[in-house]
Parts: C-alpha cells; sequence; structure tokens
C-alpha cells in the first residue's frame, strides 16, 4: 500500500457564522463547531483511505483558542496527520478571519482519530502519510507521542466504563 502526501487529504471549508450558531455570548457554540470539524475531518479520512465508510474513534485535544463572532468567517482546515495500522489521526485547524477588518486568528485546534471500515464493518489496514511542509513534518513527528496518550487514555476509559453502572438514577 503506497503511503500518500499530506496535502493529498487536505480539506478547507469556509463558512459564515449564522445568528443560529451563537450562544448567549455571541459566540460560535463550540457543539456547533465540533460538528463542522468532524465532518471536514471525515472527508479528510476517507480521501486517504478511499473507502465508503469511516468512524471517528475519538475527539482529542479539542482547544478553544480563541472565540468566533458572527463578524467572522470560520475556516476549518483538516488533513491526516499521522496514521496508525488501521487508524488515522486528522489534525484540524480553525482560523476566524473578522470579515470587516481582514484580521486572521486562530480560533481552534484539535485532532480527530479515524477507522475506515470494510463491508463487514471491520476495521482495514491504512497507507501511510507523506509530510512535506514545516507544520506537517512538526505535526507527523509529534504524533507517535499523542498515539501513545490515546491508546493510554482508551485503557483508563476501559477501566472507567468497568466501574460505571446502568441503573436508572430517577429510581
Amino acid at each position: 500500500m503506497e503511503a500518500k502526501k499530506m496535502k493529498e487529504t487536505r480539506v478547507v471549508q469556509t463558512d459564515q457564522v449564522l445568528i443560529n450558531d451563537l450562544n448567549n455570548y455571541h459566540t460560535l457554540f463550540g457543539g456547533v463547531l465540533m460538528k463542522k470539524m468532524d465532518a471536514c475531518a471525515t472527508l479528510s479520512a476517507r480521501r486517504h483511505s478511499r473507502v465508503k465508510e469511516c468512524v471517528t474513534a475519538s475527539t482529542d485535544s479539542v482547544n478553544f483558542i480563541e472565540p468566533i463572532r458572527q463578524s467572522d468567517s470560520v475556516c476549518i482546515e483538516s488533513f491526516v496527520s499521522f496514521t496508525g495500522k488501521t487508524s488515522m489521526e486528522i489534525f484540524c485547524k480553525v482560523t476566524a478571519e473578522d470579515l470587516e477588518t481582514g484580521e486572521r486568528r486562530i480560533a481552534t485546534t484539535a485532532f480527530l482519530t479515524f477507522v475506515p471500515l470494510d463491508e463487514n464493518k471491520r476495521p482495514i489496514e491504512v497507507p501511510g502519510i507523506i509530510p512535506e511542509t514545516k507544520e506537517e513534518k512538526y505535526l507527523f513527528e509529534t504524533g507517535k507521542e499523542r498515539d501513545k496518550i490515546r491508546k493510554l487514555k482508551r485503557e483508563q476509559n476501559k477501566d472507567l466504563v468497568s466501574h460505571l453502572v446502568l441503573d436508572k438514577p430517577w429510581d
């Protein structure tokens, strides 16, 4: 399976901020932005794996750095930044641009992990990834450490779930 360049997986989606997407602080709801990032990252994952179905395995390190206001456009850029055997880490960078002044700022960053599935809903192997730019190389070189942390968190979550009860809290 031939490795692909990161730029081949890049997806860029720009949108305006609508009034229905604002919270009571007049900034973009975090959940609305997360939905947009997941949709963009899904396209990057499918572009890399070339399968019909890719599922979100985890979303980690969602960092809301700057608020996004109604006067801004929101640009989400996603691409595969690291790969395992059957998983892909997708990096999302959100840039807000004040449409009146042209000022641009990094508003949010996030890492999402996707797994491509075959027709039997089983994980399949993914191609490797080739970084080219300084930004891509940095993300790729730091990917192994993030992958190790995700595996540790997955084990911790399994332990947590084993201690949870299914009783109805209102009974």
